[in-house]
């Protein structure tokens, strides 16, 4: 309910009723709509940001095998559930200090095998901008702005139905990886 409707207009009365249990055990379990929230907030990002970490850390993969693995990974994810990527961005905007900080988000970034990979890659000169923020902004930009803000218009746009909006993903599974490739050797 709160990845659909967001905070402000999910009911704790409706997410009893969509869990299948009675309002007393809810706030009974929880004392309060917002220790709930922080809850499925919590859970939400942290699979979120286990997936990305997991993918960051991992010494048996390229730097180029993480960016389709990355960009595979996301767009599967959003796919599928839709209505992460907007609560996430939501939350994130709304609560930026709060939630990041729990995470540990930026440590882990810096201190991931990804990174490494990114600096070596700077260093042999097939990354012409050794900005890591520069590569990030792309990447998330051209990964998850069509699930965020651009479904809607895209599919309008493109007079697209729920299954060819879905085949425009998965080609760009495949076209991501090469457009930052592109991007980034790019002087």
């Amino acid at each position: 309910m709160f990845q659909k409707k967001g905070y402000a207009a999910a009911r704790t009365r409706d997410i009893a009723e969509e869990a299948g249990i009675n309002l007393a055990l809810l706030s009974y379990y929880f004392r309060s709509k917002e220790k709930l929230f922080e809850v499925i907030v919590y859970e939400t990002l942290s699979g979120f940001f286990q997936n990305l970490i997991d993918v960051l850390n991992d010494g048996s993969i390229t730097f180029e095998e993480k960016i389709e693995l990355l960009a595979t990974n996301y767009i599967t994810i959003f796919s599928k559930e839709p209505d992460i990527p907007l609560f996430i961005f939501s939350e994130v905007h709304s609560r930026s200090e709060n939630l990041l900080g729990k995470f540990f988000i930026r440590r882990m970034l810096i201190t991931s095998v990804f990174v490494q990979q990114f600096q070596e890659q700077v260093a042999a000169g097939k990354i012409k901008e050794p900005n890591l923020l520069h590569f990030m902004m792309n990447f998330l930009g051209i990964t998850v702005f069509p699930f965020i803000i651009g479904k809607p218009f895209i599919s309008a746009l493109g007079r697209l139905n729920e299954r060819q909006f879905s085949q425009l993903m998965e080609e760009r599974k495949k076209l991501i990886p090469a457009w930052i490739k592109a991007i980034m050797s790019a002087e």
